[in-house]
């Protein structure tokens, strides 16, 4: 990245933070702002001031001062967002009651939002710290969703084939659309990382297999996070039938619902009533509670109408996932540059139309989208073009790399099928 784009995206940060110190009316969130600020000027400073080494010491300190630093104060002083204590507290009620959610008759007369557990049974794992330990800086639920998203979202973009991972990976941590997330609350840091890590491990290109098995695994686990992740498995699934054929979808499929149902089934064969009434019914606003999540989103504005808004908001939902796939099986996509910006497009307008929707869920679609750019660049300055599917126009003259499929190395995901129908097609 030339100095000066470093330099600008620095500056816009700190502009970003800047503005959160000031009109923010979240104390928590003041603070972030006030800490990140000074640590993107210090970068901003660095990159101008030293250009050999400047850029390093840019991502350092801003690092430290949007992240780590923000983080280890909050989490020593306990300044935390409710889903914070979300999650400390479902590990807890997991470890003495055998489930990380609170009944049907326990829910039924409370008027606490926070009393509900929106999240899947996995996103528990991240209290277990506190609830078996006890507080404190180390056992705070983010300082874990944080180490988790460094060791996924690097191996992301290693498997993407960006160059440079260690440093795009501070970068991109480092960066609003994740410190700030990350350091108040946190809770969908770690799956966005695990949806870039599913697709990257999607990639075919020569000398680099798709791997669906091990996909399957990545979106499984975020799958088993949050509901917000299952989109991406359908995206995932018409890529791979479209490209691979009926072997990748099969061996992907089972893997993300072998650990789907490892982590939530015994909680469904249980007690369903509560599973549903905590993470479907709250989510969608058909609980007695509304969640606290507000913004001037139009799902919230339209919901916040009365009882007919709700009915158009989920409607629209509704409506809107059935046309995403629609579109999956009428126009699938056929690269994983296209999967992943259908993904993050479905996302945003998903979003927009939540009922219970705030700006901080604009974190998936930004960061696959960050991703997605940086494993792009990363391939093209080795010069490896991405592999179309059979469906893909012929090459023409006016090309700058050739459309036909490269060699494939062995051990590929596809099945006979679709290994024949690419040689007829190559033919």
């Amino acid at each position: 990245m030339p100095r000066r784009w470093l330099a600008g995206v620095f500056a816009v940060s700190a502009v970003f933070a800047a503005l959160v110190a000031i009109f923010s009316s979240d104390s928590v969130h003041q603070l972030w702002g006030a800490m990140a600020a000074c640590g993107y000027g210090l970068a901003v400073a660095a990159v101008l001031g030293w250009r050999k080494r400047g850029a390093d010491l840019a991502l350092g300190l801003s690092f430290c001062g949007a992240l780590l630093l923000p983080l280890a104060w909050m989490a020593a002083h306990a300044l935390e967002q409710p889903e914070v204590a979300v999650v400390a507290t479902s590990a807890m009620s997991l470890i003495h009651h055998g489930s990380p959610y609170a009944s049907v008759a326990a829910l039924k007369g409370t008027q606490n939002p926070n009393a509900y557990n929106p999240y899947l049974p996995l996103m528990t794992l991240f209290g277990l710290p506190r609830a078996v330990i006890g507080g404190g800086a180390l056992t705070d639920p983010r300082v874990w969703f944080g180490v988790v998203f460094l060791v996924v979202f690097w191996l992301a973009l290693r498997n993407g084939g960006a160059r440079h991972p260690a440093r795009w990976m501070v970068l991109v941590a480092a960066s609003p659309v994740i410190a700030f997330e990350l350091a108040v609350g946190g809770t969908d840091v770690p799956m966005v990382a695990f949806l870039c890590l599913g697709f990257a491990l999607l990639y075919s290109s020569p000398g680099q297999p798709c791997r669906p098995v091990l996909a399957g695994l990545a979106l499984g686990v975020a799958a088993a996070m949050k509901a917000t992740a299952w989109p991406a498995v359908a995206v995932a699934i018409a890529l791979l039938a479209v490209r691979d054929g009926k072997r990748a979808v099969r061996l992907f499929t089972l893997t993300a619902l072998a650990v789907v149902v490892v982590c939530i089934g015994p909680f469904v064969v249980r007690n369903p009533g509560t599973l549903v009434k905590n993470t479907i019914e709250f989510p969608l606003g058909l609980a007695s509670v509304t969640s606290q999540a507000s913004s001037p989103l139009p799902g919230h504005v339209i919901s916040d109408t009365g009882h007919l808004g709700h009915a158009l908001v989920v409607a629209a939902l509704i409506v809107t996932g059935l046309a995403v796939a629609a579109l999956l099986v009428v126009r699938p996509p056929q690269t994983v540059p296209r999967a992943v910006a259908l993904l993050a497009a479905t996302m945003t307008l998903m979003f927009a139309l939540g009922p219970s929707s705030r700006f901080g869920y604009f974190i998936y679609p930004a960061t696959l989208s960050i991703w997605l750019l940086v494993v792009v660049a990363g391939n093209r300055s080795r010069g490896q073009p991405f592999t179309p599917g059979p469906g893909a126009p012929s090459a023409t003259p006016r090309t700058k790399h050739p459309t036909s499929p490269a060699p494939r190395p062995a051990g590929l995901c596809s099945s006979p099928s679709a290994r024949s129908t690419r040689a007829a097609w190559a033919g």
